[in-house]
C-alpha cells in the first residue's frame, strides 16, 4: 500500500540536530497519521506516495519543523504562584494560575527552563525551536486509517520524545 493520506504509518527513526548530538530515536516502530497532526509537513512530503521499506535522510531547517525561537515567548512569574516542588523541565498547559505577564498566548505549553527564590523563567517556545534537525527515517508499515483515527485527524502518538534536549521533559509537542 502507498502511503497517501488518509492512512497509518509506522516509522522508525533517529532525530538529531546538525552537530550529530542525539535527540530522539525510535528503534521500535511507531504509528503516525499520515495527512493529520501527527507529523511535520516536510516529513509527509517525503513520504508521499512511498511504501514499506522506503528510507529518507532529512535535513529540517527551524521553519520546516518547530519554529524560529521567539524570545517573546519567555517570562518570568513570582515563585509564590509555582508548586513547592516546581523545577527545570517541568511544563504548563498555558500560562499559570495566577501569573501577572498579560498577553502570552493561552494556547501554548510553557517549559520552566529556571527556578529562583523569587521567580520562575517560563518559555512558550517549543523545546526544539530555532534549531536545524537532522532526521534519518524508514518506513515499516503501511496500513489503512481506521474511522476513530481520520475523525481525530492522529493515532494520538506524540511525535517525539525527548533525550538530552534543553529544557529537557517527557514529551515534545
Amino acid at each position: 500500500m502507498n502511503i497517501t493520506a488518509p492512512c497509518v504509518v509506522s516509522l522508525v527513526w533517529r532525530l538529531e540536530d546538525t552537530q550529530g548530538n542525539l535527540i530522539d530515536e525510535l528503534q521500535d516502530p511507531v504509528e503516525f497519521f499520515f495527512g493529520g497532526d501527527d507529523l511535520l509537513a516536510k516529513v509527509e512530503e517525503a513520504l508521499q506516495d512511498q511504501d514499506v521499506g522506503f528510507e529518507a535522510k532529512l535535513h529540517l531547517e527551524p521553519e520546516h519543523a518547530f519554529g524560529e525561537y521567539d524570545p517573546d515567548l519567555v517570562f518570568f512569574e513570582e515563585r509564590s504562584i509555582f508548586p513547592e516542588q516546581v523545577e527545570p523541565g517541568m511544563q504548563f498547559d498555558g500560562v499559570p494560575e495566577g501569573a501577572k505577564t498579560e498577553g502570552m498566548p493561552a494556547d501554548a505549553i510553557y517549559t520552566v527552563t529556571e527556578v529562583y527564590p523569587t521567580h520562575v523563567v517560563l518559555d512558550g517556545n517549543h523545546p526544539l525551536a530555532g534549531i536545524a534537525l537532522r532526521l534519518d527515517l524508514k518506513v515499516r508499515e503501511v496500513r489503512e486509517a481506521t474511522d476513530e483515527e481520520i475523525e481525530a485527524g492522529s493515532v494520538g502518538q506524540p511525535a517525539f520524545t525527548v533525550m538530552n534536549a534543553a529544557p529537557t521533559g517527557s514529551q515534545l509537542h
